[in-house]
């Protein structure tokens, strides 16, 4: 088994997804004189997932986005995750 810990938290081992800073303005706040509210970090939907590579045989351990799960549904797991430099 085959784990890919090359990255920091939060982040897709396959499409480089990471957090997202935005703003939080509702419409309401924006019709105010004062914003009080200030950012907030938009974090990727990642999912622990341990895919099955038929052609070497082996099974590795990915963090992906959802994104990323359904590359690897489209395309097959050999060759996104080759294309991603994991195998």
């Amino acid at each position: 088994m085959v784990t890919c810990d090359l990255h920091m938290a939060r982040v897709c081992d396959i499409t480089g997804k990471s957090s997202q800073v935005g703003g939080r303005y509702s419409n309401r706040t924006r019709a105010t004189q004062f914003n009080p509210t200030g950012k907030t970090r938009r974090q990727p939907n990642l999912q622990k997932r341990r895919i099955f590579v038929p052609e070497l045989d082996k099974t590795v351990i990915v963090n992906a986005s959802t994104k990323a799960l359904r590359n690897i549904k489209k395309n097959g797991a050999y060759i996104t995750l080759k294309k991603a430099g994991l195998v």
